[in-house]
């Protein structure tokens, strides 16, 4: 298992050791010790989900503002374009994004820190997609960025076609005016 940098020094493409013939394939897709190292410190997650969803579904920008979530995510079917949005005040990539794809074939996962807002499209005919959490879903503390916010200069890769959403994406709150953290 390897970690790859991306453009927000904390969010991370993790790519695991895939070993592969005529049989099949087999990786390790998680191990503590190993991640702690890539992650640069110890990381406790306490909640894994699995979701299911049909092309051109757009799930996100999800973040909590009380128990903020780290996420790793992952694709175990179909693919994904994969978004994290910074939303630490403090950080010199604060409103930046980073957006990479996540497929069944690439077998690449994504760390997204606490602190960052999270959120995918499903660029192949359906996708299922699971993420560890590092706190416990809480609705009362759950808010929605705007997925298609200007000011954060997201290239989602729609080809022309509106994104399938849930009406809380719909009604996300653009960047300036959202609550991030310190």
């Amino acid at each position: 298992m390897k970690a790859i940098a991306t453009a927000i020094p904390d969010v991370l493409v993790i790519e695991p050791a895939v070993f592969g013939d005529a049989r099949g394939y087999f990786f390790e897709s998680w191990n503590q010790r190993r991640f702690d190292e890539l992650a640069g410190r110890s990381v406790r997650f306490v909640q894994d989900n699995h979701s299911t969803s049909a092309q051109g579904v757009l799930r996100g920008l999800h973040y909590q503002v009380r128990q903020a979530q780290g996420k790793l995510v992952r694709v175990v079917a179909g693919s994904v374009f994969d978004v994290a949005v910074d939303l630490r005040r403090s950080s010199p990539t604060f409103g930046r994004s980073v957006g990479i794809e996540l497929s069944e074939a690439n077998h690449r996962m994504l760390w997204v820190p606490e602190g960052f807002a999270h959120g995918f499209l499903v660029t192949s005919e359906s996708a299922q997609f699971l993420y560890k959490a590092t706190d416990y879903y809480a609705p009362e503390h759950e808010r929605t960025l705007l997925w298609n916010d200007a000011a954060l200069g997201i290239d989602w890769p729609l080809a022309g076609r509106e994104p399938l959403l849930k009406p809380k994406d719909q009604a996300g709150i653009p960047l300036a005016s959202a609550e991030a953290f310190d």
